[in-house]
This record gives C-alpha cells, sequence and structure tokens, in this order.
C-alpha cells in the first residue's frame, strides 16, 4: 500500500478548488499549481509577470517547505504562461529561484489561467 498523504499550510494560498495543495507520496512531494496569489490577502500579487513570478515559487517553497522539502530538491516543474511573450521575463526570476542544477521544466502557453494569473508553476520534489 503506498504511502500518502496531503499537505497543507497556511503559509501558501488556499486551494481554490477540490484539490490539495501537494501531496506526499513514497518520497516525492507533487505540488498542485500555483498562482501568484497572496496567502495573507488572497488576492493577485500587482507588478506584472516578475512579480506574479516571485510569489508563485514564494508560494511553492512555502508548500515545499510543510512537506518537508525545498526547492533544490524539485525534479520537475511545469510553467504555465498566459502570453509566451512574457517567457524571458519568468524565466529571468526562475533562474534565481534555480541557480544550480535546476529541475526539468516544460513552459507553455495557455488560453488562461485562473483568477487572470499571468503565470502558474507546478512541481514535483522528492524529500
Amino acid at each position: 500500500m503506498p504511502n500518502r498523504s496531503v499537505v497543507q499550510t497556511a503559509s501558501a494560498p488556499k486551494a481554490i478548488g477540490p484539490y490539495s495543495q501537494a501531496i506526499l507520496a513514497n518520497g516525492f512531494v507533487f505540488c498542485s499549481g500555483q498562482i501568484p496569489l497572496d496567502a495573507t490577502t488572497g488576492n493577485i500579487v500587482v507588478g506584472g509577470i516578475e512579480a506574479q513570478t516571485h510569489q508563485v515559487l514564494k508560494n511553492l517553497s512555502a508548500v515545499l517547505q510543510a512537506a518537508g522539502s525545498d526547492l533544490q530538491h524539485v525534479v520537475k516543474t511545469t510553467v504555465f504562461l498566459a502570453s509566451m511573450n512574457d517567457f524571458v521575463a519568468m524565466n529571468g526570476v526562475y533562474a534565481t529561484y534555480f541557480s544550480q542544477d535546476p529541475p526539468g521544466r516544460s513552459a507553455v502557453e495557455v488560453a488562461k489561467l485562473p483568477r487572470g494569473a499571468l503565470v502558474e508553476i507546478e512541481a514535483i520534489a522528492v524529500i
């Protein structure tokens, strides 16, 4: 029987649907996509793609910490962008969080993101 538990932290935004912030299973952390919501206010942060990417990665970091992991243990991310025109700016911020041995990554443009966000990132990490 696999070992599976729900990860929940008040340091990251609450789920806005029927999903968990993350699931811890057999030494892996499967983080749901984070959008740039401020955990305190529940609002999207202002300031464009750079500010939103910082907030998303702060949110992911908080979820990973609650699971007993961190950004350095991320093995795969998927980046969803409302516009691929924001790729270079997002990538510049992203690189500051994953400066050494970055994880595998996919980045795609999507038609729309929840709450009008410009970016959403999901991650898989190890403990």
